[in-house]
């Protein structure tokens, strides 16, 4: 697992920023005095997985935020870092400074910190699941456009891995390349003979017989595409190693398992990154 450049941080930071306090807190800057000063906890009202605390830091310092002269004295992070389960009442974070500062950057905070640590909890589940297998989670492209590093930053964080992040940084022949190609054997072929040596090429089937294709042409991935635990169980049989197998779709916790069971190596969760429930964390102000 490895963190988020700062940089990019801050570039999400000041997206939502701006995104949420518009021309300025209103409400903020009519009931708060510009000098007050608070302390304050985040705090997980669910069990789960935490991932995404360097925002934290980050918002807080962000000098969008209202009184910009004026630095949150110190965030403590008391035996938590991004990975680590905490329970319902665990305290995430405790804030000290300007109260406007706080009030005006909490909801972004949320936003992200709830969002983050729903990936990494949802992928923790899944990543237990099939725990006593060979198979490795891996997340999809289905992401927030815009938040697709934060996105699979999190599966990371929950125990998973990272298929390709974009187009351009892996070979992945669809149903709809094989139409355009005319063929699986066509389609590798025209990659082969264009693509970087070492980029690996992976091919889509939904049946045995594209299956046996997409070996003979010496794929270096195997994606099976909606197929039933029996064709699953049988195309492991049929590729002997040759090529690493993927499972994809209909893939769900109560599914999961038994997807592991029949031998594959990697199963790729959309619903990762486009249904994982946002984790419950509170920020509250205390005397």
């Amino acid at each position: 697992m490895t963190g988020l450049d700062p940089t990019y941080i801050d570039q999400i930071v000041r997206m939502a920023l701006t995104e949420d306090i518009g021309s300025g807190d209103i409400t903020t800057q009519l009931t708060v005095p510009e000098n007050a000063e608070a302390n304050a906890e985040i705090t997980a009202k669910q069990p789960g997985i935490i991932a995404g605390l360097d925002f934290v830091q980050a918002i807080f310092n962000s000098s969008i935020l209202e009184s910009p002269s004026a630095e949150v004295r110190a965030i403590v992070l008391p035996n938590v870092k991004d990975g680590d389960r905490v329970n319902a009442g665990d305290c995430i974070a405790k804030i000290s400074g300007q109260s406007r500062t706080i009030l005006t950057g909490e909801r972004c905070v949320l936003n992200i910190l709830q969002r983050m640590s729903g990936i990494a909890t949802l992928t923790a589940e899944y990543v237990n699941l099939v725990s006593q297998t060979k198979a490795r989670i891996v997340d999809t492209r289905k992401t927030t456009p815009g938040l697709r590093r934060l996105e699979k930053y999190a599966v990371t964080v929950g125990g998973g891995y990272n298929h390709r992040f974009g187009l351009s940084d892996g070979i992945l022949i669809k149903d709809n390349h094989i139409a355009a190609a005319g063929s699986i054997t066509a389609a590798v072929n025209a990659v082969r003979n264009g693509a970087p040596a070492a980029m690996k090429i992976e091919v889509e089937v939904t049946n045995l017989e594209q299956h046996n294709e997409a070996i003979a042409a010496r794929a270096d991935i195997i994606m099976l595409d909606n197929m039933s635990l029996e064709e699953m169980r049988k195309a492991v049989e049929i590729v002997d190693g040759k090529a690493l197998l993927e499972a994809s779709g209909a893939v769900n916790k109560n599914t999961v398992k038994a997807i592991a069971e029949t031998g594959v190596d990697i199963i790729s969760v959309g619903a990762l990154t486009h249904s994982a429930p946002s984790l419950d964390i509170s920020l509250n102000f205390i005397k």
